[in-house]
């Protein structure tokens, strides 16, 4: 499992359309999305990819970091992988 963060991603963007940004530049299906409300101006996406390693997303996460979509500029973060024990 690997999760992605993007960062600025205004709150009426759906999944949908996430799913659709992502796939565009190479992602493969994500599993989940959590929204995370910003304080002020900058909500985010945590994106979960049940089916990837870290060192996948770590491959396609330039493909998004600093990219302009829907009128904001992207920030794209992989985490760091947790222990699920």
């Amino acid at each position: 499992m690997a999760e992605l963060m993007l960062g600025n991603v205004e709150e009426s963007v759906t999944d949908e359309e996430i799913g659709e940004f992502l796939t565009r530049y190479g992602f493969p299906p994500f599993s989940s999305i959590q929204r995370i409300p910003g304080a002020g101006s900058r909500p985010a996406a945590l994106v979960v990819f049940d089916d990837v390693t870290a060192d996948g997303l770590r491959t396609l996460q330039p493909r998004v970091h600093n990219l302009f979509w829907k009128g904001r500029t992207i920030t794209a973060l992989l985490l760091p992988e947790r222990d699920e024990s």
